[in-house]
Order: structure tokens, then sequence, then C-alpha cells
């Protein structure tokens, strides 16, 4: 995953005022899910990147291609 990746969902998050757990929760995932991905220790699977996606209104190559 790519640093800028990272930086994109930190972003994405803190425009909605959200924690860590607030997107884990709108994700379904852990809050130690969020900050693996938020510290590039961890590669969403599609499935999650799609949600990402949708969740954030954005097009998931807006998200996660460099």
């Amino acid at each position: 995953m790519t640093s800028e990746f990272v930086n994109r969902l930190k972003v994405c998050r803190a425009e909605r005022n959200w924690t860590q757990a607030d997107l884990a929760e709108q994700l379904g995932v852990s809050r130690q899910t969020v900050q693996a991905l938020e510290k590039g220790r961890y590669d969403p699977s599609l499935p999650l990147a799609f949600r990402i996606s949708r969740l954030f209104g954005r097009p998931i190559e807006a998200i996660f291609v460099q």
C-alpha cells in the first residue's frame, strides 16, 4: 500500500471528524484494522476497498491509485 493511500484515508476520515473507531464501525471492521490500514501495514481486501470507496463517495481510483 502506498503512503499516498494512507494519507488519503486519514484525510477522508478527518473530513468527517471520525475517529478510527467511528470509521471501523461504518466499515464493519475492527479499529485495529483501520489503524493498520492507516499505517500501511495492511492492504484492504477488494470488498473492503469498495466499501471504503462507497462510504466516502469517491471513485475507488481516487482513494487507492497513485
